[in-house]
């Protein structure tokens, strides 16, 4: 997918460009900028030299040398004021810097820090914002994969007003499937009651908690139908359904796969296979980026063998984003990252 967050050292990550936080000097520091120039080596630091420093939102492109990645994209950003100075549109500015000079380098994956978080005191749930909404506004123009690399939980975290609506909502939805009701069902309808015995008990007892049961106990066999009969009442695919709701939406292909942060290859293949199956993170981004209903969501699901289920954290959250209409799949990914959860895309 386009757009990862991931728990991982940046200095090891195999990219086209890794980006530094740096300071206006651009001469190394602490924090990433340390570790970056200690990774690379001295020929970086000799090279930034060269360079004579770099204003606050703005970048400078260097060699990677002893990195995995081929460029070292530097930024400075701004020091957290109280937030009336200008730090945000300082924050978006380097973030749009970086990824220009990575498309001018012809750049195809770029891996960055949250920008700022760390010594320069960026309230983290609000940097996080910023890269996530600077780097999926770009992405809807442009092709490229995109990391935001967290080095550690202490990194990394959403607002708090989020993470405790998202709780609560697990909380009141959760259902463990060791606390399944049904097997406590079953036992209690093998109770004698009125002198009829377990069995006949059971009958009466489940009909009267599903009578659907009963009717359909009562009805006549019908015929077995056969495989060509039942082979071609096949309903319409995941790929077939999908396509007929972007059509109905009014959205182009590209449109489409870009809000749900799926790569255009792996679009292409869906597009051409009408029997292709999808993972479950990959149908339900599909699913939110076409803002389809939590039934329609889960009849998509359904073409695709899966469901939504309510003993699965991952399903929750999902429900929880769905019923509440909030439909941008990167808040979404950033939730399910902070609750320890796979993402939605490819």
């Amino acid at each position: 997918m386009p757009l990862h967050i991931v728990r991982n050292d940046i200095t090891k990550m195999q990219v086209d460009a890794i980006v530094n936080a740096a300071n206006e000097t651009l001469l190394g520091g602490g924090g990433v900028d340390g570790s970056i120039h200690r990774a690379a080596g001295p020929e970086l630091l000799k090279e930034c030299i060269t360079l004579g420093g770099c204003e606050t939102g703005s970048a400078k492109i260097t060699k990677g040398y002893k990195l995995p990645a081929k460029y070292v994209i530097h930024t400075v950003g701004p020091r957290w004021r109280g937030g009336n100075c200008g730090e945000r549109e300082l924050l978006i500015s380097c973030y749009k810097s970086s990824l220009e000079l990575a498309k001018d380098y012809e750049c195809e994956t770029v891996a960055f820090p949250l920008i700022s978080s760390g010594i320069f005191g960026y309230p983290k749930d609000q940097a996080l914002r910023i890269a996530v909404d600077t780097i999926s506004d770009f992405l809807l123009m442009n092709d490229m994969t995109i990391y935001i690399v967290i080095f550690d939980r202490k990194s990394y975290q959403i607002s708090e007003k989020l993470f405790s609506d998202i709780s609560e909502y697990i909380d009141d939805n959760y259902v463990d499937e060791q606390t399944d009701r049904f097997p406590e069902r079953r036992r209690r309808l093998g109770i004698f009651r009125d002198g009829k015995s377990s069995r006949e008990s059971a009958v009466v007892n489940e009909a009267a908690e599903a009578p659907e049961m009963l009717s359909y106990a009562s009805q006549p066999e019908k015929s077995a139908m056969s495989l060509n009969d039942a082979l071609n009442q096949i309903d319409e695919s995941f790929s077939q359904m999908l396509l007929r709701k972007i059509d109905e939406s009014g959205m182009t292909d590209a449109e489409c796969y870009k809000k749900a942060n799926i790569d255009r290859k792996l679009f292409s293949k869906i597009r051409s296979d009408k029997l292709y199956k999808p993972s479950k993170p990959t149908a339900i981004a599909f699913a939110v980026a076409l803002e389809l209903s939590l039934d329609e969501t889960k009849e998509m699901l359904m073409k695709a063998g899966f469901a939504l289920s309510r003993s699965n954290k991952f399903d929750i959250i999902i429900s929880y984003f769905i019923e509440n209409e909030k439909y941008n799949i990167f808040e979404i990914n950033e939730a399910l990252f902070a609750f320890d959860q796979s993402l939605l895309g490819a």
